[in-house]
């Protein structure tokens, strides 16, 4: 029996890395690649949790960084699941940084996407995702949107085809 649909609290993945002197740059930042290999772990770990199987990583939203973050810094990365299609999911990541003396910051924000996927790589179908907060309820209908946007920015749909984003742009009067 397969299961319908999940809520997106069970994909909730919490990560914390320390930064040490490996992950950094010569200024003693850390690097942004490194970064974002944590938040890929991250986000992958919350898509499987979510498929119960394996998920693969589609794309990258935006990932600016906001501030740096130094050297001893306590880099949490909160990762969970906003929405599924059929075989696609988003995932929303927010890293925070932790100093020394106990200062928390926000230092980013993103949305991966992944595909579900057997073990011979064939495509599989995902539970839906079901939204209980009200920021769930917010980030799941702003979902199809931004996945529009990165279906025409990636070329597979056409701008005419993009009817959540279109409403955005053109509402009905």
């Amino acid at each position: 029996m397969s299961i319908i649909s999940k809520t997106a609290e069970e994909s909730l993945t919490i990560m914390n890395e320390l930064v040490m002197p490996n992950d950094t740059n010569a200024l003693n930042n850390l690097m942004g690649g490194r970064l974002l290999q944590w938040m890929d772990i991250a986000a992958s770990i919350s898509a499987q949790k979510h498929c119960n199987s394996i998920a693969a990583t589609v794309s990258v939203d935006n990932v600016s960084f906001k501030q740096p973050i130094k050297l001893g810094d306590v880099v949490t990365i909160k990762a969970k699941v906003t929405r599924a299609f059929h075989s696609s999911l988003e995932v929303r990541l927010v890293v925070w940084t932790e100093n020394i003396s106990g200062v928390k910051t926000k230092s980013n924000e993103a949305f991966y996407t992944f595909v579900s996927q057997d073990t011979s790589g064939k495509v599989l179908r995902i539970p839906e995702v079901v939204p209980e907060t009200e920021e769930e309820m917010q980030l799941y209908d702003g979902a199809l949107r931004r996945r529009q946007l990165r279906l025409m920015l990636a070329g597979k749909m056409k701008p005419d085809d993009a009817t959540e984003l279109k409403a955005l742009f053109f509402p009905e009067e």
